[in-house]
């Protein structure tokens, strides 16, 4: 029999489980990197339109606005925080889910690192290009990290022949492009630019050594196993087109998403469930049933 629930019910155990309760509310830089472990992976700041834990209202202990003032007593920990960690490796931190600011638990990165077109070479990158698959501007980006190592946003758009006022949006997006497959990423801040703030950024391969003979280990029907479980265990209830649209850059098929989903209802992880004025059925981790029903 499926079961029914509410969501009034779902709203609480989200709130629970993304620390939007002002007794749950994150106060240290030790219970941020406490909570990015233990939701696995969230977003830096709440995204319109996504259905994920983010850092921000975790600090806040509550939903609210993302302000505009600097002073804010939130905002100012959740740069802080995650100025100080960058380069650190307490976590993986670059542009990844719907292309905005991400966290990934070191539990779960060689899980997404597994989803990628990477196989553990620098230059598999000439591979992606040759196929198509790398930008022209995203190569010149690549290979300037390449050649001279870390470097600031500043500085990178020289080496990568970018500097120009008119090439500053395809430069933007090529760095884009590079986070979301998992080739460079920010560890580190600079006072550099008009503003005495720039990222610092190097290969995801060089700053994570380790991270690909991990990936090796995990098939990539595994992979997706282990992210959309670990999602419905945060979020409590999805359907299809939710865990699609989130993970939408590791460029999954509606196959493979069909088969990680049909998996999990076999294994009796998930279980297909009615939400009250919801008009399709939603997936549920039996953990989060188990727990909370």
């Amino acid at each position: 029999m499926v079961k029914t629930i509410s969501q009034g019910w779902i709203a609480e155990q989200r709130a629970y489980n993304y620390h939007r309760t002002p007794d749950r509310s994150i106060q240290t830089v030790e219970a941020a990197r406490a909570f990015v472990d233990k939701v696995g992976f969230c977003h830096f700041w709440p995204i319109k339109g996504v259905e994920l834990p983010n850092l921000f209202h975790a600090i806040a202990g509550r939903i609210r606005p993302v302000p505009m003032e600097h002073d804010d007593p939130d905002s100012s920990k959740c740069w802080g925080w995650k100025d100080h960690a960058l380069g650190k490796r307490w976590w993986y931190y670059g542009k990844l889910l719907r292309r905005r600011a991400t966290l990934i638990s070191l539990d779960l990165l060689p899980s997404f690192y597994a989803c990628s077109e990477n196989y553990g070479d620098l230059y598999d990158y000439l591979e992606e290009y040759r196929a198509g698959l790398l930008t022209a501007e995203a190569k010149r980006i690549y290979e300037a990290l390449l050649e001279h190592g870390p470097l600031n946003t500043v500085r990178l758009r020289r080496e990568a022949r970018m500097s120009a006022e008119n090439a500053k949006s395809r430069f933007a997006r090529a760095l884009v492009e590079l986070q979301v497959g998992f080739k460079v990423l920010p560890i580190g801040v600079a006072e550099a630019g008009a503003w005495r703030y720039a990222f610092i950024y190097e290969i995801v391969q060089r700053h994570f050594p380790e991270l690909p003979e991990q990936a090796r280990q995990i098939s990539r029907d595994q992979a997706r196993r282990v992210l959309v479980l670990r999602y419905l265990d945060n979020v409590v209830a999805a359907d299809r087109n939710m865990i699609g649209r989130l993970f939408h850059v590791l460029n999954w098929t509606p196959a493979e998403l069909d088969r990680t989903i049909a998996t999990l209802l076999q294994e009796g992880v998930a279980q297909e469930v009615r939400v009250k004025k919801l008009k399709h059925p939603q997936l549920v981790s039996t953990r989060a049933l188990d727990r909370n029903l």
